[in-house]
């Protein structure tokens, strides 16, 4: 089982990674869309390098909510059953 801070190195990883996103931008807090300038497409990117990483399927209503970077965290953790 991963745990939560493992889930959040991944997606600040991903982040800085796919998106050139400085890692000092990001905390839990920061809004993918406002702060960190990741649009709709990008948004399917990082569902889809979630979804290699938690080994699940991820499908679209389990994102809809989601709005900022702790938002992401905490629909993987629910994913892989860590809440």
């Amino acid at each position: 089982m991963k745990t939560r801070e493992a889930v959040y190195l991944k997606v600040v990883e991903i982040l800085s990674d796919l998106f050139e996103v400085d890692v000092t931008d990001i905390s839990e807090s920061s809004r993918l869309y406002d702060d960190l300038d990741i649009d709709s497409i990008d948004a399917i990117d990082l569902v889809v390098e979630l979804k290699s990483y938690a080994g699940k399927k991820i499908g679209p209503d389990d994102f809809k909510s989601v709005r900022s970077v702790g938002d992401v965290v905490n629909a993987v953790c629910e994913l892989l059953g860590n809440e």
